[in-house]
Order: structure tokens, then sequence, then C-alpha cells
């Protein structure tokens, strides 16, 4: 019998020290609470990426002698195996595997073989993706098998279908480690949204081999719903996505492990809104070159809202093409009502293009000779006054300004003049013509005409403060910005607006997407913080429109002081998506994992007797709070004995997210004796997904 409490913990990804997508955020912010819990008997495993794994990791041997001795005896077979600990904050443990060294090249045929007869994968010729998912997967599987021979309990949680092979092989050859896979977005699922199908109306009825197979993707389908099907515990990270696994993958999931942030890292309790203020001036600077010569008295600055949507270049999963459509219904309102606010709405998502236009950096040099010009007059206007006060003499103020930097000053205003309409995009398209924003910005005649109280900006570039034009950083610029819009139709979590929410941004989300539907079922009202959710699953397009046009509208009719009040209500909410409190989703996991793999080592740990629970109002008063929680309860209200029926225990502890729990070793600052705030109304995570009702086989 093992000793549970010094189980070893092996987190795989293919963004360990990888920067690829989203799953990058999760792992690495989640980092420093999974240290905390486990402390150096963490590791996370992944591909070695020598970009990134040069300058990120301090190479240094396994803490614990199994694991490099394992480590050793699969380097002394050909293999490059880099180890150490990754330089994030944390600093956990990290083990990479060299998929391209020369006995993963040479087996890999081997190996593809091995798959097809053990598992019924098939893997075809000339597949990259494929063929590195599966030399990871046999690499990690081997570490495995001679890791599990030690003493200690074996934890190995996988992410996405790229790390899903070895799950596989370690279910088909009986390997002793409790396991778990979380699926962030279902491969064919990200597929069928990118086209024009009604994917959540028809969800039930896809022949989804046939999908997958028209789609290219049958093989790496395989993997992640067999990868599903081979693990103690299955979960997601929404409950849109678990709906979505339920049906495409066949398994309902055992629980949803929401996406935190590392708060700390954003917060800055006193200073956001001044933070606000004074990166709204910087993009203000950008705002006067990029749209020189149209800033009349109709475009003030004062009066203007930053309004942006941002994230990969997925036209209609991300909901590009709402957003847009609402910006043109809430141009046409604003200009109706006669409304002085003027709206600059940024798409910020990286396209193929070539450079900046011309007009773009010239804009940004005339504004800049013009600052230039203003502050060598306003030098020599300060030099003549005080050199004639210290005469004792009083200015004519006629005389302030010499002829010559009246002339150089008509000059410069004089440049600014011009014929020519502000550009909508920043850079030259790859492919402008075919483009499907400028197209739609095209066909709906969004050109920042001066009249337009609705002004676009097209970014196709990520932000970063070297930028020649819009010199800020992406964290900066969001600070900057008055709303973030993200109407996405096929959004698993969604950070960005998580992001928008810590930094006290308002932001616009929908109920397909993971963070409106956890931020719906977490907060009562949750547009009087901020969060307005728009219905994109029970209304029709065009009703979504409208609702997000009428959205844009209202908050375009706040008062700045009604605009303060909100974003300090916003930015209150970042507590609950820390993952000091939404790490303990992944303990539950773990835990349940550990009850299936060791039951007879699980039987003998004492469950204590508030793990969870709900309350029975269903709302907590302070996120801050830890009141003390009454014994978990059945569906039909009775006390769960752990020791009777310890599966079904920890069947109902990940049912339900407990905003009451800490995670162990983690402490969370107090509420403060003189904090009058109001409280946020907060409800109890309801078991959408019970797990006592799924079943491994899906059935």
């Amino acid at each position: 019998m093992k000793d549970i409490r010094k189980a070893l913990l092996f987190e795989c990804a293919w963004e360990v020290v990888n920067k690829v997508g989203g799953i990058f955020t999760v792992i690495k912010t989640k980092a420093p609470v999974t240290c905390q819990e486990y402390d150096d008997r963490y590791y996370m495993i992944g591909p070695y990426n020598p970009k990134f794994a040069i300058i990120e990791v301090e190479e240094a041997d396994p803490v614990h002698s199994q694991v490099k001795d394992a480590v050793n005896s699969i380097r002394s077979e050909g293999v490059n195996v880099v180890t150490g600990k990754w330089l994030i904050e944390g600093a956990p443990q990290v083990i990479l595997f060299d998929i391209n060294s020369a006995t993963p090249n040479a087996r890999l045929n081997e190996w593809k073989t091995d798959l097809w007869n053990k598992a019924n994968i098939p893997s075809p010729d000339n597949d990259i993706e494929m063929d590195a998912a599966i030399k990871f997967g046999y690499l990690a599987y081997w570490f495995f098998s001679l890791v599990s021979k030690s003493d200690f309990p074996i934890i190995s949680h996988f992410h996405e279908w790229q790390t899903g092979v070895c799950p596989i092989l370690i279910n088909k050859n009986k390997l002793e480690s409790a396991t778990i896979f979380t699926t962030h977005a279902t491969l064919l699922g990200r597929y069928l949204c990118a086209g024009d199908t009604d994917f959540y109306n028809n969800i039930k009825s896809f022949d989804v081999d046939a999908e997958a197979g028209k789609r290219g993707i049958y093989h790496k389908y395989c993997v992640e719903r067999a990868a599903a099907h081979s693990v103690h515990v299955f979960t997601t990270v929404s409950n849109i996505t678990a709906y979505e696994a339920e049906h495409l993958l066949k398994r309902k999931p055992d629980g949803v492990l929401p996406n935190g942030l590392n708060v700390i890292k954003f917060s800055a309790t006193h200073e956001f809104q001044n933070l606000h203020q004074e990166k709204k001036i910087k993009i203000n600077e950008f705002v006067r070159g990029h749209f020189y010569g149209h800033m009349d008295k109709s475009f003030d600055l004062d009066n203007t809202l930053y309004f942006f949507t941002a994230g990969r270049y997925e036209y209609r999963n991300k909901g590009i093409d709402m957003y847009i459509e609402s910006l043109s219904r809430l141009n046409n309102r604003l200009k109706v009502c006669n409304s002085p606010i003027t709206v600059v709405a940024f798409i910020i998502a990286p396209a193929k293009v070539h450079s900046y236009t011309i007009e773009t950096l010239k804009g940004q040099a005339l504004i800049k000779q013009l600052r230039d010009t203003v502050s060598q007059i306003s030098s020599n206007v300060n030099s003549r006054i005080f050199e004639n006060a210290s005469r004792q003499v009083v200015v004519d103020p006629s005389t302030l300004i010499s002829k010559q930097d009246n002339i150089l000053l008509k000059r410069r205003v004089l440049s600014l003049k011009r014929d020519s309409l502000p550009p909508i995009v920043t850079h030259n398209m790859e492919d402008d013509s075919n483009d499907p924003v400028l197209n739609q910005i095209r066909r709906l005649q969004l050109f920042n005409n001066s009249h337009d109280r609705v002004k676009v900006v097209f970014h196709p570039q990520f932000l970063n403060a070297n930028n020649p034009v819009l010199g800020l950083d992406y964290e900066d610029f969001v600070r900057g910005t008055h709303l973030g819009v993200f109407p996405s139709y096929y959004e698993p979590w969604g950070y960005t607006p998580s992001e928008c929410t810590v930094m006290g941004v308002p932001s616009v989300t929908t109920n397909l997407s993971g963070f409106g539907c956890y931020m719906e079922d977490t907060i009562v009202c949750p547009e009087d913080y901020g969060i307005y959710i728009i219905d994109r699953r029970l209304k029709s397009v065009d009703e979504s429109v409208n609702q997000l046009a009428d959205c844009m509208f209202n908050f375009c009719r706040k008062s700045r002081r009604q605009r303060i009040n909100q974003r300090n209500r916003t930015e209150r909410l970042g507590d609950i998506l820390d993952w000091k409190r939404l790490g303990i989703e992944y303990v539950k996991a773990r835990h349940y994992a550990l009850s299936r793999a060791y039951p007879e080592s699980m039987a003998t740990l004492e469950v204590p007797q508030n793990a969870h629970s709900q309350n029975k109002d269903g709302k907590i008063s302070r996120p801050l709070s830890v009141p003390g929680t009454p014994p978990t309860k059945n569906s039909a209200g009775a006390n769960v004995d752990s020791n009777e029926n310890p599966d079904l225990f920890y069947s109902n502890l990940l049912a339900g997210l407990s905003l009451n729990l800490e995670l162990p070793g983690v402490k969370l600052q107090e509420d403060e004796d003189d904090d009058l705030r109001p409280p946020i109304n907060l409800k109890m995570k309801t078991p959408v997904l019970t797990p006592n009702d799924y079943s491994s086989s899906g059935e």
C-alpha cells in the first residue's frame, strides 16, 4: 500500500516551456499554487523546444532519485532529455523530451504500428503534428513505466489531444497511475464551428466519425476520444465545453476545471484607476496621429470611448463578425440621437501582413513633429517671460511668440490637413481584397467619415511596447480602454475577458463562452459588475447583434462618474478568478483520480467533514470570507459517509465549486476590518454536471 500523501504529480502539456496558445497561460499562471501544494513533488512534462528552453530553463537534476534514474535510463538509449527548473513564479521542475532525437525518429514506425495494434488508431504518413504527438506520447509512457516502479503513488495529468497518446498506453498496459485528461477545446468542435455549421443546435445529430473524416482529422480525433475514455477522471474547462465533449467525445466529463489567473500580477489595488488614465493618454496620442486632419469639434477626446476586441484571427468563432455588425448599428443610433460621444473601436487580431501603411506612419510622424515644435515654442515663451520678469518688465502677450515660431507653428498646423479619410487598417494586408474583416467593413461603409460616431481601427498584429505606431504592451493597452467586447461563438473559456476583469475593465462576453457561463453561474446580476453576457444560444443572430448594440449604446450613455464606479466593481471580481480559489477544483480532480486508482490507500485517509458543501440560500456574502460549511449531501439530502461510499464522496467533491475553500498551504489576504464596501453577491455553483450519473463508456 502506497502513502497517498507522498504522491508525485506530473502535469503533461505541449505548452510546457513552449508558448503556443492559451494552455501556456493556464499552466504558467497555475504553477505557483501547485508548487505551494506539492513543493518538489510537482513536475511538468513537455516537448523540448530550444527556442524557449535555452533561456527559460535552469538545468538541474530532478530532486527525487527515482525520477532522476528514469531520466538517465532514457538518456542512455539515445534520447535527449532536458531537466531543470522553469524560470517562472513558483520555479516548477520540468522534464522536456526532445522528440527530434535519434531514437524517437528511428522508432516512429514501430510506435505507429504498436498504437494501431493496441488502440486501432491510424497514423497517416507525413502528418508532422500526429508524428510529434506519437513520439512525445511514447517517450512520456516510457518515463512513467520506469517511475511507476517506485514506492510513490503517481498522478499524471494530461492537457489536450497532443498528450493523449500517453494515457491511452497507460490504460492499455495497465500501468499503475492516477490519470486525468483535460480537454480545453475539442478538436472536432473547433473545426465544425469554423464553418457555417449551426453547431450547438445540431450537436446531438453529428456523425462524429464522418465529420472528422471530412476534415482530415480522424486520426487526431481518435487520439482525443480514446484519451478521454482511458483516464480515471475526464474534465473540461467549462460547462459549455463539457456539453460539447459529451456529444463529440462520447463521455460525459467528471467535472469542470475553470481557468484562473495569477491575479497578483495584475493587482494595482488603489492605482488601477490612475493606470487607466495614464494608459489612455498614450492611446490618445495614437488616435491623434491616426485621425489627423479629422479631429474637429465633434471628435473630442474627452468624449471618446475606446472599445476593443482581441484574440486569434478566427472571424466567426471569436465573434468578430458580430462585433463589426453591432458597431454599425451603434454608429446609426449615436448619430440619430446626436450623441456627443465618439467610439474608437479597435480590432487586435494577427493576420498576414507586409508592413505598416505609409499613411499610418505619416500620421504618427506628423503628430510627433507637431508636439516637438510646440514643446520648443513653449520653452522659448517660458524663457522670454522669465527674462522680462527678472528685469521687472511686464511682457506684451502679443510678443510672446516670435514671428519665426509663429510661421513654424502655422506650417505644422497646415501639414495636418488632408482630403483622404483616416485608414481603417494600420498595415498593408497580404490579401486585402479577400480579408473578411475588411470586406465586412466595406459592406457596412464604416469608413471613418467625419460624421461617423464610431471609428474603426484594425491592427492586424499583436501589441508590444516597441511598436512604432501604438507603443503599448497588450496589458497596458487594455488598462487604457473602456470596454472589451468578445462576442464569441466558440470559446471554451476566454482569457481576454478574464484579463479585462482583473484589470478593472468592463467586458462583453456570451453564454457560449466558458467565462460567460462561469460568471452567469457565479454572480448575481453580472452586468452590475461590468460583465455583460450576450445570449447567442437561444436568440437569433439578428437578436444577438441588437442585444450587443444595445449593450454598447447603454454603455455610451453612462456618465464618467458611472464608468468609474463600474470599474471599481469590476476590479473587485478579480479574487474569484484567482488560482488560489479556482485551483481547488484541480485538488478535487486529483483526489477523485486517486480514489479510483488507489482505493485501498485512499480509504486509510480521513476525509475532512467540511470538504464541500452548498449554502442553503445559494449565496455567500463575500468572496474573501471563510465561513464554516455543513457536510456534503447527496441528491436525497442525506449526509454522505466517505467511509461507506468513497467513490460517491469524491464524485460529489468534484461536482461543484466551493468558493470558500483554499488550497493547502496557500493563504489569502483577509478582508480589512475597515472595508465598508457592499459585499459582492455570489451564487454557489450548482453541480450542473453530476459525476454520479456519468460512466466511462459514455452510455
